[in-house]
């Protein structure tokens, strides 16, 4: 009896301790223990999520954010059930996209890039001494925009160019890579901005618009060829030496690749002076979607984040003049200069892209 009693007490000294121990573990869990928000993003701001500052930064507010890449545009054709938010990289798509889920207004708008230009220096060098660009210093300068189409509308070649013959890499049709406007944000803000100048200063809004400007935008897309669906992919391109010494991407990938301090020696950013601004918005798919893009927006941490990742917050252009302070030698910091472009509605950009693209 005494050897069975001694066993029973020994299995509940166990069980009481293994008891603490899960209790404890427990209590440990509640206190980290953060809500899993899914969402699909365009691929330009996937490197901000997975930077492990943004990942600790949104734990801190109970957030694990688990994400997939899609082409801004692409998104409209998701099944985004079972997801929390879609994050594109303008307005125009999430407009779309808060109508099809009936996503409560006013939508978070974190943070926005500009468009811009990249060039390699021997290319901005012809540019300019053949009127199509101004450069400001060895990094930065503006692109031309009316001048530039008006050298696509005339089929010009860099053969062409009072300079280039110097240069033996620059060969063939005049033109800036972009990505394919029908599925990615960035490539159908190239054509909104280019519409813009084509179209005298106005936006395109008609048939009668787009009629007028479409052959001029196909020839701006059809000379590319096969086109990247991502942003991400052509700066990639770009940075390797390989493809066109043109390409048109957000400010904030080549503030984040200056942050790295690589690949900048044979860079030079051409502001065109009209452009766009990219304006990254949420749409919130439920309440945790919403309550994480109004954490983007007003959490000082995760708004220095965002700059890190050469983003400009809304509402305080400080931020980003003072993070970006040592690289004034590449970025208009101030958009001195810059003309913002408004951006035709959603079904006269899908209309423009579906020419374009022929």
């Amino acid at each position: 009896m005494r050897r069975i009693a001694g066993i029973v007490l020994a299995v509940l000294l166990i069980g009481g301790v293994v008891a603490a121990v899960v209790a404890g573990r427990q209590g440990d869990d509640k206190g980290t223990a953060t809500k899993t928000v899914r969402g699909v993003i365009g691929s330009e701001k996937s490197d901000f999520f997975a930077d492990p500052d943004v990942v600790k930064a949104l734990a801190a507010k109970g957030y694990t954010v688990k994400t997939e890449a899609s082409g801004s545009w692409a998104m409209e054709d998701l099944d985004l059930k079972g997801y929390d938010f879609a994050f594109p990289s303008s307005s125009a798509p999430a407009d779309t996209l808060a109508a099809k889920y009936h996503a409560r207004q006013p939508l978070p708008r974190p943070f926005y890039s500009p468009l811009v230009v990249v060039a390699h220096r021997s290319a901005a060098e012809v540019l300019a001494a053949n009127g199509l660009a101004v450069l400001d210093g060895k990094g930065k300068g503006t692109l031309k925009m009316a001048a530039y189409l008006d050298a696509a509308r005339h089929d010009r070649t860099w053969q062409q160019l009072k300079g280039a013959k110097a240069h033996g890499e620059l060969t063939g049709t005049l033109y800036i890579t972009s990505t394919d406007p029908e599925t990615s944000n960035s490539g159908a803000q190239y054509l909104a901005a280019a519409s813009y100048v084509a179209n005298g200063g106005q936006v395109v809004a008609s048939d009668a618009d787009v009629a007028r400007t479409a052959p001029l935008l196909h020839k701006l897309v059809s000379v590319q060829g096969a086109q990247q669906p991502s942003s991400d992919s052509v700066f990639r391109d770009f940075v390797s030496g390989a493809g066109n010494p043109l390409v048109c991407l957000y400010e904030s990938q080549v503030v984040s690749l200056l942050g790295e301090q690589q690949g900048a020696d044979d860079l030079v950013v051409l502001y065109p002076d009209t452009t766009v601004n990219s304006d990254h918005t949420v749409v919130p798919l439920d309440d945790a979607g919403r309550r994480l893009g109004e954490l983007l927006s007003t959490d000082p941490t995760l708004r220095r984040l965002a700059v890190r990742h050469g983003f400009r917050p809304q509402g305080d252009s400080a931020e980003f003049v003072k993070a970006t302070a040592g690289h004034t030698a590449y970025l208009n910091q101030t958009l001195t200069g810059v003309r913002q472009a408004p951006v035709p509605t959603s079904a006269v950009l899908h209309e423009m892209a579906r020419r374009a693209r022929g």
